[in-house]
Formats: C-alpha cells, sequence, structure tokens
C-alpha cells in the first residue's frame, strides 16, 4: 500500500501551530509548546541506546551497567534498566528514507540494490520491522513498517524515476513525528541522500533534530554526493566539505547516530553494514529524570564510564527539548 504524506499536510501543521489552533487530534499527535498543558503524558522515562568502540573503531560488547553512569545537566542520573544483550534488548524499527531528486538519479539502481541489502542483513522477522520511504519534492511512504521481505523489495524497486528538488528535512519531522511516535521498539533512521536539502524544507535542520530527539529515533545517513562509480573531484570520500555534509554529521551526531560519506559502491554496501552491526551491538540504557518541570528546556545528556577506559568511545544521543510528548514507552 502506498501512502502519499503530503507536504500540504506539513504546511498546515506548521502555520496553525504557530496560531495556536491545532484540532484536538494535532494536539495529541504533534503538541506545540502553547498546547502542552493539555497533552495527555505517556512517558517519563529517557531510552538511551549507547554505541562503544575502540581505537580500530570496532564495536566493544561485554560492558556492565556498573562501567557506566549518565548525566543530565551535569547531575548524575539513577539507571534503571540495561541491557547488553541484543535479544533482551526491544526490536528495531527501521525507516529507511531514500533520497529520489535528480541529484542521485544516476545513482538510484545502486542505491535501491544497497539498501535491500542492509534491510535483508538486518531484519530479525517475526521481531523487527521496517519501512520504506522516498522523497523529492513529495514525501512518499512505499512501505509501512514489516517484517515481510518480499513487500519491502518490491516496494524499494518500484522507485522508477526521480521527483523534482529533495525535501529531506520535511521527510525526517514527518516520518518521526508520524511513524516513530508509537513505534513500540527501537527507532532508528537511516537516510540515504546527497544531504542537500536547498532550503525547500519548511522543516528546518534544528526542527528535524528536535523531533528526533523527542521521539527518541535515532538517525544513521548515507551520503552518496561524492558519486558512486569512482569519486567525484573535489569531494573525496569520508570527507566533511561544504555546510550540507556538517548538517548531515550533526543531525546524526546529535540523535547518537553517525554519517558515513561513500565514494563508491564498495563504500556503500561496507556503510550499511557497519550500521547493522553497530545496531544489533548496543546497549540500551533507560532513566527516569530528576527534574519533573517539563518546561520546554533543553536538556543535555552525557554518557561516561565509570572507570577509566582507554581506547574506547562512547557514542549516544546528546540531549533533549523536556515537552510533555506522548511519545510511546518502550
Amino acid at each position: 500500500m502506498k501512502i502519499s504524506l503530503s507536504l500540504i499536510k506539513l504546511s498546515v501543521v506548521f502555520v496553525l501551530a504557530v496560531m495556536g489552533v491545532i484540532s484536538a487530534d494535532a494536539q495529541t499527535n504533534n503538541p506545540s509548546p502553547q498546547d502542552q498543558d493539555n497533552v495527555s503524558v505517556k512517558i517519563r522515562r529517557v531510552q538511551l541506546p549507547v554505541t562503544v568502540t575502540d581505537k580500530k573503531k570496532q564495536f566493544v560488547t561485554g560492558l556492565s551497567k556498573e562501567d557506566f553512569q549518565v548525566f543530565e545537566d551535569k547531575a548524575p542520573m539513577t539507571i534503571e534498566t540495561f541491557s547488553a544483550d541484543e535479544k533482551a534488548n526491544p526490536p528495531l524499527y527501521i525507516g529507511v528514507l531514500m533520497d529520489t531528486s535528480p541529484s542521485v538519479a544516476g545513482k538510484l539502481k545502486f542505491e535501491q540494490e544497497s539498501a535491500m541489502n542492509f534491510i535483508q542483513t538486518v531484519v530479525k522477522q517475526r521481531r523487527d520491522r521496517v519501512a520504506f520511504v522516498t522523497f523529492d519534492h513529495e514525501i512518499n511512504l512505499m512501505q509501512d513498517f514489516t517484517d515481510k521481505l518480499d513487500l519491502l523489495d518490491r516496494a524499494v524497486y518500484a522507485v522508477k524515476k526521480p521527483g523534482d528538488r529533495t525535501l529531506f528535512y520535511d521527510a525526517v519531522w514527518q516520518f518521526c513525528d508520524e511513524k516513530m511516535r508509537n513505534a513500540p521498539g527501537r527507532r532508528v533512521l537511516v537516510v540515504i541522500t546527497d544531504g542537500d536539502d536547498n532550503n525547500y524544507s519548511r522543516a528546518t535542520l534544528n526542527e528535524a533534530i528536535d523531533i528526533a530527539q523527542r521521539t527518541e529515533t535515532t538517525i544513521f545517513a548515507i551520503s552518496t554526493k561524492a558519486g558512486l562509480s569512482g569519486v567525484v573531484p573535489g569531494v573525496e570520500a569520508g570527507l566533511v566539505k561544504d555546510n550540507s555534509d556538517k548538517a548531515l554529521v550533526k543531525l546524526c551526531e546529535d540523535t547518537g547516530g553517525a554519517a558515513f560519506f561513500t565514494g563508491d559502491i564498495i563504500e556503500l554496501e561496507r556503510s550499511f553494514t557497519k550500521i547493522s552491526r553497530e545496531l544489533h551491538n548496543q546497549y540500551i540504557i533507560t532513566y527516569k529524570p530528576t527534574n519533573d518541570n517539563y518546561d520546554g528546556q533543553y536538556r543535555n545528556i552525557e554518557v561516561r564510564f565509570t572507570g577509566q577506559r582507554d581506547g574506547l568511545k562512547i557514542r549516544a544521543k546528546k540531549g533533549y527539548r523536556a515537552f510533555n510528548d506522548n511519545v510511546r514507552a518502550n
């Protein structure tokens, strides 16, 4: 089933939010700061997927709850739950968002093949779910969350030609708001794009980060700007070059994910493999904030080791805005 996530809907929600006249349904699904007191609160815990790597960027497993400490606005938090076992971790709900704007037209086939290989690798049937979305001048949900590989295969290869423009931040904002908010598991977005929004989106970079943090969605991005048939001169794979690249890195790092810059089809496939391996080697930490004043202020999160761990690096989301949001607790 193909559903169009209309750009018009996003525009209306933004305008009405500013005017303070959002309908009852919209207040439930997308509360604005003015309406926070009227929203039923469903969550008072923060979930942190945590990745630990060594000097060689290999994933480090085998750590325990006692190896970590969490701080919110520099105040120590009590870890309520900790999981280092993939089987005990919540199931994965992954949104794969593919850029189908003109700038990636020549790379579409490679993107489709690699995306499908990733889906087949990451999904554990009867447990994990994947949704597939395309974005250009429209945002289209080609396949809702499913573990049926045949449905996902059909959706991925149904894309035949690119559209116009690149509604990148709008796609992230809408998918997190409409689909991730109530996903009953670990929420992950994997975006395949050249990273150029070109100011077509109504949502901004900061708004995309905000909705991802509030819905506890980790974002990974694979940049295809460097080309997939050889390195484009001046855009060497793996190097951040311009503001769009830096924005892509910020979007991912602030939500606990990572951005990969590919130079050819082999690197594209390796990037997908790294994401898949990371998702299956994460620690899941939850804690209850000691500050129960949900005033919309930004709260910084820091995860540290309790002792010295030379050469090890922690990656987790950097914070969130404390709203009375109705995100489903996992």
